[in-house]
C-alpha cells in the first residue's frame, strides 16, 4: 500500500512519461523545420528556386516546380551559344538587382 508521504521519484512510470515528453518536443522541432524549408514543404504550392554560392565555380541551383525538384551543379565553364540581347541588369548598392528589358525595335 502506498503512503501519502512517499516521494513520487521512485515511481518507474514517471521516467517513461518524461521520455515521451522528450520525443514530443523532438517531433515538434522536426515539424517546424520541415514547414520552414521551402523544398521540403509538401503543402507549399509555390515554385521555389534556391541558388547556393552564386557566381562561384561550385554554384548549385535547385528548382522546385510543383512536386518535382531539379538540381543543377555548375561545371565552372563559361557557356556559349546563339541568342539576342534581352536587356541590362544593374546591381544596386544594397545588393539588389534591377533588370531593364531592351525595347523592341
Amino acid at each position: 500500500m502506498k503512503l501519502l508521504h512517499e516521494p513520487e521519484s521512485d515511481d518507474p512510470i514517471l521516467s517513461v512519461v518524461n521520455i515521451i515528453d522528450i520525443f514530443l518536443v523532438i517531433i515538434a522541432a522536426l515539424l517546424i523545420t520541415v514547414a520552414q524549408n521551402p523544398l521540403l514543404n509538401a503543402f507549399s504550392k509555390q515554385d521555389v528556386t534556391i541558388i547556393t554560392d552564386p557566381g562561384k565555380p561550385n554554384m548549385e541551383m535547385m528548382i522546385k516546380k510543383g512536386k518535382t525538384i531539379e538540381h543543377y551543379k555548375s561545371s565552372g565553364a563559361i557557356g556559349q551559344g546563339e541568342g539576342a540581347k534581352a536587356g541590362t541588369a544593374y546591381r544596386m548598392k544594397d545588393g539588389s538587382i534591377v533588370y531593364i528589358p531592351e525595347e523592341k525595335q
